[in-house]
């Protein structure tokens, strides 16, 4: 599921001469008249807004029109002051994140995200993966990637088992009620997940669905056999149906859902497998009337973000994720490595209120890769 290859394409690979998007919530509003410095030293003083360093003090030789950019995500107490810029402000707001088993995926990132714009941040862990990862954080182990912009630690209030391939106990085999790495873990289906948190929190106003997984990712299609091809549809697209129908009566209205899609769902990636790039296609679909019967049902809007290849762990299983991000790298139109930040951070944007009126889209958060038809390096264009 979570900790699967296809959740791929899900995690960091940074190059150390890239200007960082880690510093969170970048705006190109300018602000006319405005000093920054007076106005930065004022702000970073009160105890409910930070401002990131800006462009024109990292790299002076900015021209001037950056150096009027202003930035911040909101968390702490209420600021009297009126401040210059504009805020993703989450503050009172909770998320349940389905599919945070690491610190280097997007299910990390988007959490970060949220916790940094002031959301209160549940998460819900593939059942295999659960001990490990609240073993790591429990001793620190991912205190540096849990640090914030404001430098303080981002909580988690709490971490449920949570394996969406399955909606009741009754669907669950005997096999897997067997299998030794669920010993231990109870009410982990998703019907279960969504009662807890309702009896544990009431209720929340962000779902966020980062969970994929092909087990026969590294299969062409042709290949793939009938069982391998639905478990690909029913961990990486119907999961978040499942998701959306369970917890959608315990989301306040004008809340919203995001999930992540990938740009196979629409081209041909050689070696993307399994199935997986039909279930992408069922998942931008399914996006679409979701965002229809949630937006009529519960007010609830209904984003998928498509995000460009991206290091993890689980994607190495792929086998070719480097020449993947490699490619991304030379041909797309921002000649820069893609960070999981970035995905959080337009993650945060759909689900704030500055995003009230975007639903039932597909996002591409890919550095512009999705534009291209053709190849920079392709022998058509040798000279």
């Amino acid at each position: 599921m979570g900790a699967s290859a296809a959740a791929g394409l899900q995690a960091v690979v940074a190059r150390p001469y890239i200007i960082s998007p880690t510093r969170m919530f970048t705006s190109r509003a300018t602000t006319s008249g405005f000093n920054l410095k007076v106005a930065k030293q004022r702000l970073t003083n009160s105890s409910g807004i930070f401002f990131p360093q800006s462009l024109c003090e990292s790299y002076p030789s900015a021209s001037s029109k950056y150096c009027r950019v202003v930035t911040r995500a909101m968390s702490g107490k209420t600021e009297k002051e009126t401040a210059y810029g504009l805020p993703i402000d989450l503050r009172g707001k909770r998320a349940f994140i389905a599919g945070v088993a690491d610190d280097n995926g997007y299910g990390w990132a988007i959490a970060k995200a949220l916790a940094a714009a002031g959301a209160e941040i549940i998460v819900g862990t593939w059942v295999p993966a659960l001990n490990i990862f609240e073993t790591s954080l429990r001793r620190g182990k991912f205190d540096e990637s849990r640090r914030l912009p404001n430098g303080s630690l981002m909580e988690i209030s709490k971490i449920y088992p949570l394996d969406a391939v399955y909606d009741t106990p009754e669907d669950v085999p005997e096999d897997v009620k067997k299998n030794k790495r669920y010993a231990g873990s109870s009410n982990w289906t998703v019907k279960e997940v969504a009662e807890s948190v309702k009896n544990d929190f009431g209720r929340i106003d962000i779902l966020v669905h980062s969970l994929a997984n092909g087990p026969e990712v590294t299969k062409s299609l042709l290949e793939t056999s009938r069982r391998g091809y639905l478990a690909a549809i029913s961990a990486s697209s119907y999961s978040f149906v499942s998701l959306l129908q369970h917890f959608l009566p315990i989301m306040n209205p004008g809340g919203a859902s995001i999930s992540l899609t990938y740009i196979a769902s629409e081209r041909t990636i050689p070696g993307y497998g399994g199935g997986m790039s039909s279930a992408k296609a069922a998942l931008e679909s399914d996006t679409r009337v979701l965002a229809f019967e949630a937006g009529r049902k519960g007010q609830i809007r209904v984003n998928t973000i498509s995000a460009g290849p991206l290091g993890s762990r689980a994607a190495k299983a792929i086998g070719f994720i480097e020449k993947m991000i490699d490619y991304s790298y030379s041909n797309a139109p921002l000649q820069k490595e893609l960070l999981a930040d970035e995905v959080g951070n337009t993650a945060a944007f759909l689900v704030s209120p500055l995003a009230s009126a975007v639903t039932g889209s597909v996002v591409y958060v890919d550095n512009g890769l999705n534009t291209m038809g053709l190849a920079i390096d392709s022998s058509t264009l040798a000279t």
